[in-house]
């Protein structure tokens, strides 16, 4: 499940993707909402990447199998990371292959890049101990699946860049799509590739997003006066952004304590924006909540759970 900062992200998504056109309240929630759903998208196509370097080894053993004098090494030729239980698991999972159908994954992955990552697999001393070991322990079952996550993978130069061509938020999908892999991981029978966050987070979602549209105007008034020689047009379009949201949620959102607000557009700005935004968001930010502060405009309740 996308945690609140990942959902603040898709909101920041959406108001930068509205910077060059002119999109209606209606249309702005649909973009975040598919922007959300750029998330299951990434983890699917991760897992279907996976499950493909996985059943690589069908193709190999079989094009080695028919090979004009094949020795007996290339008769023998082990498939059992093909039928890996966590790889069965997923492959089995009813809305894992639903997502792969509607995000038709099949037509991101290219079929090179797993088979240089099969190639590359074979030769690690993990891969041979993991073929050579007898049977099947559930512990080395998972143990494989994350070594091919991390090394061909999610730490991986080639994945990466492939992955950052066909995703235009990789980076922060990925961010996002991390805990949802590991909850794949523990659980790949019974996890729903098609899950959305829970309603309160979606209600925030879009909520957040409505007040900086609809305020926009009020946001700008107070923000402009605590740029001292910046002019408006001039602050990195993120970093704006990030300002108007921080506000919204400082002045629009009580049940939002004012230091996880400030702590989140920090850390968001260091991430996404430029290596100077952390610093600038901060000031700015706690700049005005001393200001609202002291006018008395800020009212927040104590409500339990609301921690990020």
């Amino acid at each position: 499940m996308l945690s609140r900062r990942n959902i603040r992200v898709k909101v920041m998504q959406t108001l930068y993707s509205m910077e060059s056109t002119d999109f209606s309240t209606e249309e702005a929630g649909k973009v975040l909402e598919n922007k959300i759903e750029n998330t299951q998208e990434l983890l699917t196509y991760i897992f279907d990447f996976l499950l493909s370097v996985c059943k690589y080894s069908d193709t190999y053993a079989d094009q080695k199998a028919h090979k004009h004098l094949p020795t007996s090494e290339d008769l023998s030729v082990s498939v059992k990371i093909a039928e890996n239980t966590l790889v069965t698991d997923v492959s089995n999972n009813p809305t894992f292959i639903k997502a792969v159908k509607k995000f038709k994954t099949e037509n991101l992955i290219d079929i090179n890049l797993v088979r240089k990552s099969f190639m590359d697999l074979i030769e690690t001393e993990t891969y041979k101990e993991y073929i050579a070991a007898p049977g099947r322990e559930k512990v080395e079952e998972k143990k494989i699946i994350e070594f091919i996550l991390d090394t061909a993978m999610l730490d991986n130069e080639d994945f990466n860049s492939d992955g950052e061509e066909r995703f235009i938020y990789w980076d922060a999908d990925m961010d996002a799509a991390i805990p949802l892999i590991k909850r794949v991981l523990s659980k790949p029978e019974a996890t729903d590739f098609l899950e959305l966050p829970d309603q309160q987070k979606m209600n925030f979602a879009h909520e957040l997003l409505k007040t900086v549209q609809d305020k926009n105007d009020v946001l700008l008034e107070l923000i402009k006066p605590k740029l001292k020689n910046w002019e408006a047009d001039r602050i990195a379009v993120l970093d704006m952004i990030l300002l108007k949201m921080g506000l919204s949620e400082l002045m629009y959102f009580e049940t939002i304590p004012t230091k996880v607000t400030l702590n989140e557009y920090i850390e968001i700005a260091k991430e996404y924006s430029t290596p100077k935004s952390g610093h600038f968001v901060n000031g700015i930010l706690d700049n005005l909540l001393k200001d609202l502060e002291g006018q008395d405009k800020i009212h927040k309740k104590n409500f339990k759970g609301i921690t990020n």
